[in-house]
């Protein structure tokens, strides 16, 4: 007999198993403390009381008490919406020709065979870009010109952007990037943002990694984007249903 089908106690009929103590340990904080013998009998003793606790309980009709039902609607709602989500997932399971498909299909992006690194300054008008711009060429340093007039988050770290792949900008960022050489400032360059003054810092050429290499990640990322798709086309089928009204 398999020792953790171990009969270690029964309240009211209820029994209680020793995996159903492992099972307790590894849900509690510090558990792993129980891990030996006698830490089995104190977590048993506590599962023991804890039935006796819960007996009690529906002998006193806690759970017709308002408090519990309110608290009760909250956690089978939460448990709703995450096991509709998983129903929404769970057809979304991608075979070796879809993700070597969508590894061709995105191979710059999964894995970049090159980066850059880059800093940029953003401004509203094409005006204001302008004057950044001469300031700029007449001497003023970039980082400050960044945290003075940029309206990005990225102007309070002097405009970096740190490292990225090829791709994941705006068409016209990227084509301001690509017209550029390590240490060139481009002049105002326009995307649905406003106007972009980008400074690239750094270029980097890597090897393309094969398939096998990033199989993982490839699955990862069809997964998370596979299952976005699945989630808007519920809405989309059931939003028409909602009545919703927003104060934002």
């Amino acid at each position: 007999m398999d020792n953790n089908n171990k009969l270690l106690a029964e309240v009211n009929g209820k029994k209680i198993y020793r995996n159903d103590v492992i099972s307790f340990m590894q849900n509690i904080e510090g558990g792993a403390r129980f891990q030996n013998e006698e830490g089995i009998k104190v977590l048993t003793d506590e599962m023991v009381n804890q039935e006796i606790i819960l007996a009690d309980a529906y002998k006193n009709k806690l759970d017709d008490d308002e408090e519990f039902k309110s608290e009760l609607k909250l956690v089978k709602d939460n448990m709703l919406k995450n096991f509709a989500m998983h129903k929404i997932f769970e057809s979304v399971n991608p075979t070796e020709e879809e993700l070597k498909k969508y590894y061709e299909e995105n191979k710059e992006l999964i894995s970049p065979n090159k980066t850059y690194t880059a800093s940029h300054i953003l401004v509203d008008d094409l005006d204001k870009a302008n004057k950044v711009y001469e300031e700029i060429a007449a001497g003023l340093d970039f980082e400050e010109a960044a945290k003075k007039y940029s309206k990005d988050p990225s102007g309070a770290n002097g405009g970096s952007l740190g490292t990225f792949p090829k791709g994941v900008m705006v068409k016209e960022f990227q084509e301001g990037l690509d017209s550029l050489k390590v240490g060139e400032i481009s002049k105002p360059v326009k995307s649905q943002f406003g106007y972009h003054i980008i400074k690239l810092d750094d270029i980097q050429n890597e090897q393309v990694k094969a398939f096998d290499e990033v199989k993982e990640q490839v699955y990862q990322t069809y997964l998370m984007v596979k299952r976005q798709e699945k989630y808007l086309e519920k809405l989309k089928e059931i939003s028409k249903d909602a009545e919703v009204k927003k104060y934002y």
